[in-house]
């Protein structure tokens, strides 16, 4: 189905790895291609509740491949016409999405990265805002999501410095979520992007949808899309369930609708 990703679906959630091992899952134009079609397909499916992206072998991924990297070559078309409109399907996605980053994430691996709604990392991940050490800027979304999940002196920091961050250091930080040991990484990934698929699907969207909107809405304007969005959300089968559940003293059983 897919060139550069591998796509599946299982427990009603997609995961999408990136599959360029030997190149540490080096973005390519094709590999962008491949991960928009691949959150595309996801955000389109019915059964998928959450997605996981993540990289095959050693690595998330490393950033731009520079073999590909000329003199002539005019980096603001690269991210005109590959990276932004990844990103945009990714952003335009209303299902939980997970970076699962088992490797490195650097230069624009570390910009999926964030663009994520969670990151999980394994106990051998880092992230590294390489781009300085090329002379160029944070690219594809970086110092968007950077400052937001961890204000803007910390992300002046890395941006500048540019120095690798572990997967605890990343954690303390707020990069991420959780943590894992290799020894039981596939299982804890499963685990946490099933916890997220059985949760109600509508509402996490809306939730999306009203953080993002926080940045720039003036408060009376959030005030009523707070409205407007609990009226979406209370009319749902999820909703009716929860009630439901809470009157009984059960676990409830969200299907997403």
């Amino acid at each position: 189905m897919f060139e550069t990703v591998l796509y599946e679906v299982r427990n009603q959630v997609a995961y999408i790895t990136l599959n360029r091992p030997d190149k540490l899952n080096a973005f390519t134009e094709q590999l962008n291609k491949d991960i928009q079609s691949a959150i595309k397909s996801a955000s389109r499916d019915k059964e998928v509740r959450a997605l996981v992206i993540t990289g095959a072998g050693r690595a998330f991924c490393s950033g731009e491949d520079l073999a590909g990297v000329t003199d002539e070559m005019d980096h603001g078309e690269v991210l005109r016409k590959r990276y932004n409109p990844m990103l945009l399907e990714l952003e335009r996605c209303e299902k939980p999405v997970i970076a699962a980053v088992n490797g490195v994430a650097a230069g624009a691996g570390m910009s999926l990265a964030l663009a994520c709604d969670f990151r999980i990392a394994s106990e051998k991940a880092s992230f590294v805002e390489a781009f300085i050490h090329v002379g160029l800027v944070p690219d594809a979304g970086n110092l968007y999501y950077l400052p937001r999940l961890i204000g803007h002196a910390k992300a002046m920091e890395l941006a500048v410095f540019g120095e690798k961050i572990p997967a605890d250091k990343a954690k303390d930080f707020g990069l991420v979520t959780e943590v894992y040991s290799l020894d039981n990484w596939n299982d804890n990934v499963a685990a946490f992007a099933e916890k997220l698929a059985n949760m109600p699907t509508k509402a996490i969207g809306l939730i999306k949808r009203n953080l993002k909107a926080s940045w720039h809405s003036n408060l009376e304007d959030y005030l009523e899309r707070d409205a407007q969005s609990q009226r979406i959300a209370g009319q749902t089968a999820d909703h009716k369930e929860g009630v439901q559940a809470f009157m009984e003293k059960r676990k409830p059983v969200f299907k997403g609708d």
